[in-house]
């Protein structure tokens, strides 16, 4: 008799044939700065998705920086104990918590709020171009690539984190890697959490896969042991079709979990998709039965631009659908930083 697999049993046998690992694409916050100016036209959140998206272009000029200078500095071989430990005990190999992070990625963080406030002020304070994009002033829809001047609490926020002593940035930075709410705060939040992403990812960009453990707890970053943001089953040039990937909301790095299985308890029971009727196809969230958690997953099949961090925060009114419904996020997103009492 003839058995026949259905799409998941067939992934699962193909899971040692297909990249478990999928580091950094080097031109990741390019990408999302153009996938956020689009999502951003005619949307109830458009003025925080622009904002977002000129950070997202300045995040990929330091990417550009400090990658750079890892791979001239062999930040790999320095690191060689290190792999070596991960590889024995299966651990990340950048463990997030804990990691000795050096003073550049505070450099990182007055860089991108010094470029908005540069933005800010340029042309008289009415249109700003994107700071140091490096980039046409034109995205790929055609869209002008330039953003109307922020309101004054921006450039002002921004200055009071440039301001800020470097203690009060590290004790943030501490408070955000561990997923804390109480004492973070939500107003910088967002721009600390991305030049941690920067430095993050710079530093896995400068990996081999071969250099990256499959961890015994397959539901956080097999480099850096954060929780994903979102999940995306992948259709492009980078590597095979249809399969599914975790995206990590610190490093940009993907792993690879088969579908239809909890992204945060591992259950392959009482998986449901849901999606806002009448919208996109290329979004819905992952709900489970047994933890009562949901995480967005993306179809590159159904929209080809769909970028995990911009997307998922450009679709919170499923996210207030789940809530309504009695589910919760497995982990949040890295640009919107919500407190305990908000």
């Amino acid at each position: 008799m003839q058995r026949i697999l259905d799409p998941v049993q067939i992934e699962a046998f193909a899971e040692r044939s297909i990249p478990r690992v999928r580091l950094p694409d080097p031109a990741v916050f390019g990408q999302r700065a153009e996938r956020l100016r689009f999502l951003s036209a005619h949307h109830a959140l458009r003025e925080y998705l622009l904002l977002m998206a000129a950070v997202a272009q300045a995040q990929q000029v330091q990417f550009d920086s400090l990658r750079s200078a890892l791979v001239a500095e062999r930040f790999v071989e320095h690191i060689g104990k290190q792999l070596e430990l991960a590889q024995t005990h299966r651990m990340p190999v950048l463990q997030a918590a804990g990691w000795p992070r050096q003073d550049r990625w505070r450099h990182i963080l007055r860089a991108l709020c010094s470029a908005l406030v540069s933005s800010g002020t340029s042309n008289g304070g009415s249109r700003a171009t994107l700071a140091a994009t490096g980039d046409n002033s034109r995205s790929s829809d055609g869209a002008d690539a330039t953003v109307h001047a922020f309101p004054p609490a921006v450039y002002a926020l921004c200055e009071r984190i440039m301001a800020a002593p470097d203690g009060e940035l590290d004790a943030q930075a501490d408070l955000l890697i561990a997923s804390r709410t109480e004492g973070v705060d939500s107003q910088a939040a967002p721009f600390i959490m991305a030049a941690l992403q920067v430095y993050w990812a710079a530093m896995a960009s400068t990996l081999r896969v071969a250099d990256v453990s499959q961890l015994d707890v397959p539901t956080v970053c097999p480099v850096c042991g954060t929780p994903p943001v979102a999940s995306i089953v992948r259709f492009d040039k980078r590597g095979p079709q249809g399969y599914r990937y975790l995206h990590c909301g610190l490093c940009e790095t993907e792993w690879h979990m088969v579908r239809i299985t909890c992204s945060h308890c591992l259950s392959t029971e009482g998986i449901t998709y849901n999606a806002i009727e009448g919208g996109t196809e290329a979004i819905r969230a992952e709900t489970c039965g047994k933890c009562h958690t949901y995480r967005k997953i993306l179809y590159q099949e159904k929209d080809t631009g769909v970028e995990p961090v911009a997307d998922d925060l450009a679709s919170l009114t499923l996210d207030l659908l789940m809530t309504e419904d009695g589910f919760h996020r497995g982990s949040g997103n890295p640009l919107l930083w919500q407190t305990s009492e908000t």
